[in-house]
């Protein structure tokens, strides 16, 4: 509340002695003066300076708001000069038990600072951030969203300030594939905790049945494995060497496309190509007649992978946790993904990242707390949190922590390919509604289309003229 100070003003009245009348001379009046009605209206010089002062005293009001206003906006930008402030921090995946230990070491520090973390549901997440964002209230000030997410909420993304984290130090401190998916004009758009991607997982015991003594590190010896390892009955695939081909059992499989088709040195703006084409006929293959070495009867990918019903899975690392889950004896190696033909190492990239609303009264402090828990220290305690919790935690942002998990038998491979990794908006399981999904509807009719013996030509003839559309739709280049 304000207070006001009043100060009352006595108005002094000088004492004049007074002089003894006899001694004081009488003024004649020449003549008797009558004075003139008094009229009630000023006189046009008092109108004048009663206008001026009204017009002073009232830009100075409006003058005192705005400033008021502009003081309130940069308080909000720029931090809270030692009050009290409050972050809504909007998490995925992690439980908060997970994320306190963090919190509460930074409010140590920082005690002016309270973080109020929530796990959301990831279904329709996307959509929150952007509603809540535009709302008058509830709004979070850290969200997290994916890697290919930028361009749908280029509204609601608040800059990195250069005075919190450098541009400089930005690229020093994570990989290549971060910065080439957050920065827009000179600025970054987020500080990511993790790193992942695409990983080939092969259950061990069935390679070591197959007399098959270490995975395969080229596409023809994953073709060659894939078949030996295939165990059929009548016709009726028992046992599949490796889950490529289709799309309604496959997870991930719209990853999968996009990873073949940058080996085949396509892109997924231009489906009609040859290489894309290629991509599409390599795919399916695996699911032809000729070959036959998986089908639309097979379970699930990861629920036949975590049965032993298929020896090799190409999936991101965190779906090694929902194998895991379903089969904990399970004896399974992740490395890394074969080399096509021609092809250079690369894995596709999915990762999510933290990010600060542009609507958020304090980003300042947003800002700080991020960069807090991307120092080396505090990165290796979310991740020894999260092992408490699970077989392995994220893998590490920082390319100086790499060499600490290079060798971890889960995680080890997208570390040792995260410098050759890429994106493209197709990533399963981001559960957008927009982007993604979208895109991921073309390839799933492309594939399809095939099955029922649609030339791959034409099936991705359409494929391009819908992708197109969403790239346009989503301001992509």
């Amino acid at each position: 509340m304000s207070t006001e100070n009043k100060s009352e003003i006595e108005e002094i009245v000088p004492s004049v002695d007074q002089a003894n009348q006899s001694d004081i001379p009488l003024e004649s009046t020449p003549e008797q003066f009558t004075p003139e009605a008094i009229s009630d209206t000023p006189p046009p010089i008092y109108e004048e300076n009663r206008s001026k002062l009204i017009f002073i005293v009232g830009g100075a009001i409006i003058f005192l708001i705005i400033f008021i206003l502009i003081v309130k906006f940069i308080l909000g930008l720029g931090g809270s000069a030692g009050g009290k402030v409050t972050l809504k921090y909007w998490g995925l995946w992690e439980d908060a038990e997970i994320m306190q230990p963090l919190i509460a070491d930074y409010k140590r520090k920082n005690p002016n600072i309270n973080i109020i973390y929530t796990k959301m549901d990831p279904k329709s997440y996307r959509e929150k951030i952007i509603a809540r964002n535009e709302s008058v209230t509830d709004r979070p000030d850290i969200f997290r969203f994916h890697n290919t997410w930028l361009p749908q909420l280029s509204g609601v993304t608040a800059p990195l300030p250069k005075s919190v984290m450098s541009s400089e130090e930005f690229e020093k401190t994570f990989y290549e594939i971060a910065q080439q998916d957050l920065k827009v004009g000179n600025d970054y758009y987020g500080i990511p905790l993790e790193i992942d991607g695409l990983v080939l997982v092969c259950n061990e015991e069935l390679l070591k049945a197959s007399g098959i003594e270490s995975p395969p590190t080229s596409w023809d010896q994953v073709v060659d494995y894939a078949s030996k390892m295939t165990v059929k009955d009548g016709g009726k695939i028992v046992t599949s060497g490796i889950a490529i081909g289709t799309a309604n059992n496959i997870e991930n499989f719209s990853d999968i496309m996009g990873w073949m088709i940058l080996q085949n040195g396509g892109q997924i703006n231009n489906l009609a190509s040859k290489e894309a084409i290629e991509a599409l006929q390599n795919y399916r293959a695996f699911a032809e007649p000729t070959k036959n070495l998986w089908d639309e009867n097979m379970a699930n990918s990861v629920q036949a992978f975590a049965q032993n019903q298929v020896a090799m899975i190409i999936v991101p690392s965190w779906q090694i946790l929902a194998i895991k889950q379903i089969n904990p004896d399970i004896k399974l190696k992740a490395v890394a993904l074969p080399v096509l033909p021609g092809g250079n190492p690369l894995s596709l990239a999915t990762y999510w990242v933290e990010g600060v609303s542009r609507y958020s009264q304090h980003q300042q402090e947003a800002w700080k707390f991020l960069r807090f828990l991307v120092e080396k220290d505090n990165l290796t305690k979310l991740y020894q949190e999260q092992r408490k919790a699970r077989p392995f935690g994220e893998p590490y942002s920082r390319v100086d922590l790499g060499k600490t998990l290079v060798q971890n038998e889960f995680i080890g491979a997208v570390i040792a390919q995260a410098p050759n990794m890429k994106s493209m908006p197709l990533s399963a399981r981001t559960y957008d509604n927009g982007l993604n999904d979208e895109i991921i509807k073309y390839l799933e009719d492309a594939v399809n289309a095939t099955a029922k013996s649609v030339p791959y030509a034409e099936a991705f003839a359409t494929a391009d003229k819908g992708v197109k559309q969403v790239f346009t739709k989503y301001k992509i280049q």
